[in-house]
């Protein structure tokens, strides 16, 4: 007869073959979830199912202000319980640096209880001296500051050199992280080609010569580019703008779950037999 009061278990290393997922707090294999307007229901379904694999929530381009306040400030202390660093998109900061309106955005995010913002440029030109003051604010006000390098436009390619001064400069302000511009269709934006391919030279290039990659998060909207990314920079690489239905497929994937990404299982089976 089967014993029912026992809780049940998976086998030992089951769950994490790859043998290299941390709890949260994480310092790298980051995933960044783009929320563009999840209800209340459905945030709080994707944090119960899927909280623990999720490190940031980025309440997309500008749609923040179009949220009711006591929407959004439910959203933000459930993620912060979950310990999920909640952003408003970057598009936001830029409308407010356009319409010169930075003092009450800060005031708001704050009243609020964000705990991190996006600093971008992808759509308006960004002085660099602004660029690092909008970052040294954000901190002094105890915000994570996660950075974006790229700009919107179909086409938009990284200029590497650019890119490695950008990262530089952002991270001596006090940037947690610098974020990879690809949009959330990943087509023909940053690293990514029309198709949403990997371009395989940049890809080369950014293995071989980048420093501090544990401090840089690629947009990767698509499960194609996620793999790419994976078998390339390994398991811990981070990761943004994830679906919030892709969210375990992901977590699957970073841990060799699953067939795409199952060489990164990293032990022989007999080790994790009980």
């Amino acid at each position: 007869m089967r014993n029912t009061t026992l809780q049940p278990e998976w086998p030992a290393g089951l769950a994490d073959p790859s043998g290299r997922r941390a709890a949260k707090p994480r310092q790298t294999g980051l995933t960044m979830v783009l929320d563009k307007g999840l209800g209340l229901n459905a945030f709080e379904d994707l944090l119960s199912l899927s909280g623990d694999y999720i490190d940031i929530v980025k309440l997309g381009f500008g749609t923040s202000p179009l949220y009711p306040l006591p929407v959004i400030r439910q959203k933000i202390e459930l993620a912060a319980a979950r310990g999920i660093v909640v952003i408003p998109g970057g598009t936001l900061l830029e409308a407010a640096v356009k319409l010169d309106v930075v003092p009450g955005f800060f005031r708001q995010v704050l009243a609020l209880r964000f705990n991190g913002i996006e600093v971008s440029d992808g759509t308006i030109h960004l002085e660099r001296g602004q660029r690092s003051e909008l970052i040294r604010e954000a901190k002094s006000y105890g915000l994570q500051v996660f950075t974006e390098y790229g700009k919107k436009q179909p086409g938009s390619r990284i200029d590497f050199a650019d890119f490695a001064g950008v990262a530089e400069q952002d991270l001596a302000c006090g940037a947690d992280l610098v974020t990879v511009e690809a949009r959330e269709s990943g087509l023909g934006v940053g690293l990514f080609d029309e198709k949403g391919d990997c371009r395989e030279e940049d890809l080369h290039y950014i293995r071989k010569t980048l420093p501090n990659l544990e401090r840089i998060l690629w947009e990767a909207p698509l499960k194609d580019q996620q793999v790419a990314l994976l078998k390339a920079l390994g398991s811990e690489v981070n990761l943004g703008n994830v679906p919030f239905q892709d969210v375990l497929a992901l977590e699957a994937m970073r841990r060799g779950l699953r067939s795409d990404t199952f060489e990164l299982q990293r032990a022989p089976y007999s080790d994790y037999m009980i």
